[in-house]
């Protein structure tokens, strides 16, 4: 029965709404009071309906990337573009994702070649009690075909909802997904990497398929196009070699006790926390 933090899409996501953290702002006391504050805030909010946190952790490794060499690989250009100091960000969050690892009484995951979303959907998997996903991402929305899964988005402050998870996924599958530089199953492999434009793709259409099988209606590009987006997208079709290794991890994973909590936060001084320390 836990508690699911997708850490880096939760946190970023909230870094990038504070005020005076462009280029410059980035302070790591201020992230670290941010990411613990918002972890109790969680866990007094979800503790006694969905359980314990897990923090879900990115790796810099992707198995996607593996099979599809330009999934998210537009992301290192954007952000060496954008007005955010990207790599102290970065830094500040995998310090405190260690120190959380390190002090902190939950189950941090993060597997090699791995992302959140892995280790969320097989945790997902795994459990029968009531759990909740804490995410903004839409990726997650196809998890909710398991009837004791729900999904917060913790910035919006709402839960996210969608009466058809699995015409949700395939309508996922056919669109694509440009934040991760997947393209719609129409369109070539390196469209957005070579600035092109994807091939058009209609509601009506979209509409219509989502109802058929894919062969029905697929060419043999276009059924290529399918399955490629296929095995980016659906979290069922996650390597069953990682799928191993992150069910025996969840299962056998020992917690920190809380003895070392005081000290930490005495030496970083977190004065307001401590006062809360029975919250964590």
């Amino acid at each position: 029965m836990p508690t699911l933090v997708d850490y880096n899409q939760v946190f970023i996501a909230n870094l990038v709404q504070q005020p005076g953290i462009r280029k410059g702002g980035v302070n790591e006391g201020l992230v670290r009071h941010m990411v613990l504050n918002s972890l109790r805030s969680y866990r007094r909010k979800f503790l006694a309906d969905y359980g314990e946190l897990v923090i879900a952790c990115d790796n810099r490794n992707y198995w996607r990337r593996e099979l599809f060499p330009y999934y998210k690989a537009h992301r290192k250009k954007n952000r060496e573009e954008s007005e955010f100091d990207w790599n102290e960000i970065f830094r500040c969050l995998n310090e405190v994702k260690a120190e959380l690892k390190n002090v902190f009484p939950y189950k941090v995951l993060e597997f090699n070649t791995a992302e959140a979303d892995d280790i969320i959907a097989i945790v997902c998997k795994i459990e029968e009690d009531d759990t909740i996903i804490l995410s903004g991402d839409k990726d997650f929305v196809q998890l909710q075909a398991y009837p004791h899964v729900k999904q917060y988005s913790p910035i919006q402050k709402k839960f996210v909802n969608d009466p058809s998870p699995t015409n949700f996924l395939k309508e996922q599958i056919m669109k694509g997904d440009r934040g991760d530089g997947i393209p719609n199953f129409l369109s070539k492999d390196d469209v957005f990497v070579n600035g092109g434009r994807q091939a058009p793709l209609s509601k009506k259409k979209l509409q219509a398929w989502v109802k058929q099988d894919p062969e029905m209606f697929c060419d043999y590009e276009m059924l290529r196009g399918y399955k490629r987006n296929c095995l980016l997208i659906d979290l069922n079709l996650i390597p069953e070699s990682l799928e191993n290794e992150i069910t025996t991890n969840y299962h056998e994973y020992e917690c920190n006790d809380r003895s070392g909590l005081l000290n930490y936060f005495i030496h970083k001084r977190l004065k307001n926390l401590t006062e809360n320390i029975e919250e964590f």
